[in-house]
């Protein structure tokens, strides 16, 4: 923006006008929001055993490149081989017995229905029948838990990735009794990255969904980073009374320098356009004011609200315009002015100091500058 002084001199001759020009002008308008955020991974997976045990294989390592389905650690199969093994028992010794009574209920149903045998002994037959029947099917399904529970023993990765975390080691006991622990944490695809950022409630209402978001890190402090909010999220957290919202940020990460848990500064352009005719807010605000105005000078004012001033020779002249978008310091001009037009931006009024008046607030303390004729009559 230029700047340019006009200066002039009123009716009163101690108040001095100056007026300030600035430049119609092609450029950017945006509005923006400021908060800190985490980077973290797209999809992220805690892969974890339901079956407690000793660790007796670990087969990756921090930094470790998976596929889905990939073997990464084994536990301890002893006491889980020696759990199917007593549930196959179990089931033999169950459909023996289910065989003995089906025998007996057969044998005893062509008793009863030939009288020679009580109703209530063959109802006790039937009843012996049905459950050993059952007993056979809960049998069938603890071998088949304790099947589950021995491939449990092998742990695979669900996703193919990166491995960021392992929270065990060989021969480490790992226990499934009341939560599932953690052993490792699998991101999917780390150029692929978002930040999760914390939105004061009085600027969430400003944040949409598809809006430019830049942001940098302390890692690379000269470069900065690109992104898009994704998603706002409903959520509030409050802390210490100050309630937040998170706004996730789509972060591309080709280049891999974006690291999971780095805390990213970020930039929400809620309003941006770009290449636009602007000029400050100021000017639309400006008119001359008649008392002001010296000899011969005029102002030549136009129908409209929005307008811009400028000077031609001794005429202050009106022009209507249009306008759009503004962040209170540039607005947008959509039509009336072209763009290198040098328009009034503000008036400034100012009482200059008589000498006089100056040397009255001289402070009588000082010293003052010696008088070489005084010097020269003491000698």
């Amino acid at each position: 923006m230029a700047l340019v002084a006009v200066a002039t001199v009123s009716c009163s001759e101690k108040s001095k006008v100056e007026y300030q020009t600035t430049v119609v002008e092609q450029g950017n308008i945006f509005t923006s929001v400021t908060a800190t955020g985490t980077i973290e991974p797209v999809t992220k997976v805690e892969v974890g055993t339901q079956v407690s045990g000793i660790v007796s294989k670990i087969y990756v390592d921090y930094n470790s490149i998976v596929k889905a389905g990939q073997v990464i650690a084994e536990l301890d199969r002893t006491n889980l081989t020696s759990e199917l093994a007593s549930a196959r028992a179990n089931l033999t010794s169950v459909e023996s017995n289910l065989a003995y009574q089906k025998a007996n209920y057969e044998r005893n149903k062509a008793l009863y229905d030939k009288g020679l045998i009580s109703s209530n002994d063959f109802e006790q037959t039937r009843l012996s029948y049905i459950q050993a029947q059952q007993q056979v099917s809960s049998s069938r399904e603890n071998v088949k838990k304790a099947e589950t529970n021995l491939g449990y023993a092998t742990i695979t990765s669900p996703i193919s990735g990166v491995v960021l975390s392992k929270a065990v080691e060989e021969g480490q006991t790992v226990a499934a009794s009341f939560s599932t622990p953690t052993l490792f944490t699998i991101a999917q695809d780390l150029t692929d990255m978002r930040v999760i950022a914390d939105i004061d409630e009085a600027d969430i209402g400003d944040v949409r969904e598809g809006q430019h978001v830049s942001f940098t890190v302390d890692a690379y402090p000269n470069d900065s980073f690109d992104g898009t909010v994704t998603q706002v999220r409903q959520e509030p957290t409050t802390e210490s009374n100050v309630v937040t919202y998170e706004v996730v940020i789509a972060a591309p990460n080709g280049d891999l320098k974006l690291k999971p848990g780095l805390t990213a500064n970020v930039v929400i352009y809620t309003l941006e356009k770009n290449d636009v005719l602007t000029v400050p807010s100021k000017a639309l605000r400006f008119s001359p004011s008649e008392p002001l105005l010296q000899k011969d000078e005029i102002i030549a004012d136009c129908e409209g609200k929005d307008k811009l001033w400028v000077r031609q020779g001794s005429v202050f002249k009106a022009i209507p315009v249009s306008v759009g978008v503004t962040n209170g310091t540039m607005t947008e001009i959509t039509s009336g002015i072209k763009a290198g037009t040098e328009v009034i931006a503000e008036m400034i009024v100012t009482e200059p100091m008589e000498e006089d008046a100056a040397s009255q607030n001289k402070n009588p303390f000082m010293p003052g500058r010696n008088n070489n004729n005084n010097n020269k009559n003491k000698k």
